[in-house]
């Protein structure tokens, strides 16, 4: 048997998930934070303790770390589908 023949997947995500973390990256602008925290709010409950903010050393770059309660699957489609669609989200991991 070689590593081509083995069959990588990925590790199936047991729901509910109280403490599920959102990374957001996206460009810097004045509210982008509220409008992320505001999509995000409408699909699931986060933790407001543990919302921290960063900018890249160029300053062009935000990242938004965040975490949620993930309920399943399309919760988590449908948020990183609706931060993608803003068009300053750039990555949500």
């Amino acid at each position: 048997m070689t590593d081509k023949d083995v069959e990588v997947k990925a590790p199936k995500i047991e729901f509910p998930v109280t403490d599920y973390p959102v990374k957001v990256i996206s460009d810097t602008g004045v509210g982008r934070k509220d409008k992320i925290l505001e999509i995000v709010r409408k699909h699931a409950t986060i933790n407001d303790n543990r919302v921290d903010e960063r900018q890249s050393s160029t300053g062009k770059y935000t990242t938004i770390q965040l975490h949620i309660v993930a309920t399943d699957q399309d919760q988590l489609y449908n948020i990183n589908s609706e931060l993608r669609a803003t068009g300053f989200v750039h990555m949500v991991l």
